[in-house]
């Protein structure tokens, strides 16, 4: 029993270091993906003068932020103006330990699930928290604390506005966001992120997504709900810079800056995380068993992550394809956007997917 403990401990304390160098890392490159992508959309070439192709940009822009003058303006609130990035930050990595990226793996002869809040039963499956879905909903939620601190706390008229229009914006499309999954949960029975993705096993046409088109309009409220929680493009109100400096972090200089901005990253991680375990089959392949089996056990293994990478990396794109087409909505549009349409068809697809359960049912 005692060495089950610590084989558990020992294998909890690898999985979040590597999740944590993986999504760190992730997250400067996105930054340089984007970058490079906007480059090419507005017909200009992005980073290349540091490193081939510029890839080692994020380096460099991370050596910079360590070593900039942390300035601390006066007049602020500072045990809240030094909290605030921590929270944020914090509440975003959070997010990442109870999301699967794969079934499980056996290493040394010991199996262990690929996800940090997860273990394998005496049978060797991998068993999660089954209530998943609502803990990441609700750790989430938190996030807008370390905005709404940091407007408060900064003392400046832009930081303030900023972090009021996030409230407000969180309280808008989190409503709408937590509903349109809830057709996705009375499909699959369970708030377990993992049985979620068991029941869409067998190919894309299982998938939530594409399974009957039920689900199609809630994705589609989903998607628009997770670039207002993001505070992204069409819907970066918080940080509108023509009118509003750079929003609730104007104040922020140095690595209290850079907090802010890995949390917003790690942000779009998740949530294309959750939209693909939701809507998107998770780790299973598209092509369901029609794929021959190839490798040994650790390549068999790793597969399933490579098909969940894949789907993740096709949203973070999508995020940065948005960005170099669509423009900044008015804040008014925003408000009427999520209370007029989103919300109302998110109730919509409920009952019609409730009746369409029912029907099927008889």
């Amino acid at each position: 029993m005692q060495n089950d403990v610590i084989a558990f401990l020992i294998a909890a304390i690898v999985k979040i270091a590597l999740m944590l160098f993986i999504i760190l890392t992730a997250c400067a490159y996105i930054v340089w993906l984007e970058r490079k992508v906007i480059g090419h959309i507005q017909n200009r070439w992005g980073p290349t003068r540091v490193g081939p192709f510029g890839l080692l940009q994020p380096a460099a822009d991370g050596l910079k932020f360590i070593l900039k003058e942390d300035v601390i303006p006066d007049n602020v609130y500072r045990t809240l103006y030094v909290a605030a990035p921590i929270i944020s930050l914090a509440v975003s990595l959070v997010s990442i330990c109870i999301i699967p990226f794969g079934d499980s793996i056996t290493v040394f002869g010991y199996t262990t699930p690929l996800q940090i809040t997860g273990i394998a039963n005496s049978s060797g499956m991998a068993v999660d928290i089954n209530i998943g879905l609502l803990i990441i909903l609700a750790v989430t939620s938190v996030g807008v604390y370390g905005i709404a601190l940091a407007g408060w706390s900064s003392n400046s008229k832009y930081a303030l506005l900023g972090s009021l229009r996030a409230s407000a914006q969180l309280m808008s499309y989190e409503l709408a966001l937590g509903l349109s999954l809830v057709g996705v949960l009375m499909l699959s029975g369970s708030l377990s992120l993992r049985q979620i993705v068991e029941h869409q096993q067998g190919g894309l046409w299982h998938w939530n997504l594409f399974n009957g088109g039920w689900q199609i309009v809630a994705f589609f409220i989903y998607l628009m709900a997770a670039y207002a929680e993001t505070n992204r493009i069409p819907f970066d109100l918080p940080e509108a810079e023509t009118e509003l400096v750079a929003g609730y972090h104007t104040e922020y200089s140095s690595m209290k800056f850079a907090m802010f901005f890995v949390a917003e990253y790690a942000n779009m991680v998740t949530v294309g995380c959750l939209a693909t375990l939701l809507f998107f089959g998770g780790w299973n392949s598209p092509f369901g068993d029609l794929l021959p089996a190839f490798g040994g056990p650790l390549v068999q293994a790793l597969i399933p992550v490579l098909w969940f990478a894949l789907k993740v990396f096709f949203f973070i794109f999508l995020y940065i394809w948005i960005r170099g087409t669509l423009p900044r909505f008015r804040y008014d549009q925003l408000m009427s956007f999520g209370w007029k349409f989103l919300l109302p068809l998110a109730i919509a697809n409920i009952v019609i997917t409730g009746f369409a359960m029912a029907l099927l049912h008889q």
